[in-house]
């Protein structure tokens, strides 16, 4: 069943003058297209595949460095002609000029780092440990109240309430992962194990994956959640899997089975410290986390016993698949359903920097405050060392400096009910890739709908 699971921060920009691309294929041949690269301060970021495939990029020390580049591979001043396929767009006359998300953007990493003011890269443990106490205060309130009225119309509420609440956890947990929670690498594996292993996360197993996704978001064969499907795995799936893959709601149910066993085309578990997610010198932070899950997992087959299969059901199961639904729709949103196509990169198109501008931040209204903020993720990706709390300021900072590159999210309402059709026109069109061209955009699968 495992197999069909979808895979699981002050400068004024030049002005664009690149050609959209058009359906099928589009060669650069008729002009040449320049590019100044700058080796000054952080450049464009860059891995290869060998390096990737080695595991040199995933260190045992795995505090402040989880999610961030390794390696630089800075290029001065040359000038390229890129000759390449672009897949996967709705016709656009050649000619035609305007913004083309997929060209390389006229600024660095490092004109962005300038732009956002220092203090926002400052963590301080004791706020985010108050987000904690927060959070699990009104867990234990939310669980506490419910027992206390055991009534059908308190129950639904409880259950989105807490779900929420459980999501909003995991968040917390996942800056313990980033180590933008703060510089004590013992503290944020202590915080990130209680947090994440209360919702049943292995946290060490994630947190790896979880830095793959980071050093290679955008990357079609090499990002590690939600990345496309090269049209040749996809064609392999069978009817029911494309379904359960690309269907409402199936796929918002996902993540639990994509822990136990990746996405097609990829193996190894999260559980498993043998796993082709891990290196051996993660071994044992694997283990560790596994055996977390495990006491979890056996603490609340107890309280079944204790206090009632269908008691446990109400308190703890429901709102945790609420959880799951939470998290598969933020991770998703963050990645599809924008109104213009995303493109996704190959080869030397790819880089850290292109990567991390074809993600999408959200607005959640009321929800934005009680899950920390997680929908402002173009800032996050790029650089993932900055606490949550610092992210709103530092994106308004950017903005300036991103230009087009940032798409402004649709304000929501007190509910973000309006993502929901976001969520189903994308799962509608967004099914696979080319497996041909260095920078491609999705493609839909007209049998599919």
């Amino acid at each position: 069943m495992a197999s069909w699971v979808l895979s699981e921060c002050g400068l004024k920009p030049l002005p664009q003058i690149y050609p959209r691309p058009r359906t099928g294929a589009l060669l650069y041949k008729h002009s040449k297209i320049r590019f100044l690269h700058s080796n000054k301060g952080l450049t464009d970021l860059r891995f290869t595949a060998k390096q990737i495939s080695s595991g040199c990029l995933r260190e045992r020390n795995w505090g402040l460095r989880v999610s961030v580049p390794l390696t630089v591979s800075p290029i001065e001043g040359e000038e390229e002609e890129r000759e390449g396929k672009i897949n996967g767009v709705n016709g656009i006359e050649e000619e035609q000029l305007g913004f083309n998300p997929g060209a390389p953007p006229p600024f660095k990493l490092a004109d962005i780092r300038a732009a956002i003011p220092k203090h926002c890269w400052v963590k301080d443990p004791w706020k985010s440990m108050s987000y904690v106490v927060r959070d699990v205060v009104v867990v234990f309130g939310l669980a506490a109240a419910a027992a206390y009225l055991n009534n059908w119309i308190v129950w639904p509420l409880y259950w989105a309430a807490q779900g929420t609440m459980f999501w909003a956890l995991f968040v917390l947990g996942h800056d313990c992962g980033h180590g933008s929670f703060s510089n004590n690498h013992k503290l944020n594996s202590v915080v990130g194990h209680l947090l994440h292993s209360s919702i049943l996360v292995p946290y060490h197993g994630w947190r790896i994956s979880h830095r793959t996704h980071h050093q290679n978001h955008g990357h079609v064969e090499n990002d590690e959640s939600w990345h496309p499907l090269p049209e040749r795995i996809y064609k392999s799936l069978d009817k029911v899997t494309r379904n359960f893959r690309f269907k409402f709601p199936f796929p918002m149910l996902a993540y639990p089975f994509y822990l136990w066993g990746r996405s097609p085309g990829k193996t190894g578990s999260h559980y498993h410290p043998d796993s082709d997610l891990f290196v051996s010198s993660e071994r044992k932070d694997v283990i560790t986390s596994t055996v977390c899950w495990t006491t979890m997992a056996a603490l609340l087959v107890g309280l079944g016993f204790v206090m009632g299969p269908i008691q446990l059901l109400k308190l703890y199961v429901i709102p945790y698949w609420i959880f799951v639904i939470w998290l598969d729709l933020v991770t998703y949103l963050h990645h599809h359903g924008h109104e213009d196509k995303l493109p996704w990169y190959r080869g030397k198109e790819w880089s850290y920097l292109r990567g991390g501008l074809t993600t999408i931040d959200r607005d959640y209204g009321l929800i934005n405050n009680i899950h920390h903020d997680i929908g402002t993720h173009v800032i996050h990706h790029l650089f993932p060392q900055i606490p949550h709390y610092h992210l709103i300021e530092a994106t308004e900072a950017a903005k300036p400096v991103l230009g087009k590159y940032y798409r402004e999210p649709k304000k929501s309402s007190p509910l973000p009910f309006h993502l929901i059709g976001s969520l189903i026109r994308s799962l509608k069109k967004d099914h696979y890739v080319s497996d041909t061209g260095d920078v491609v955009y999705y493609q839909a699968d007209p049998e599919l709908n």
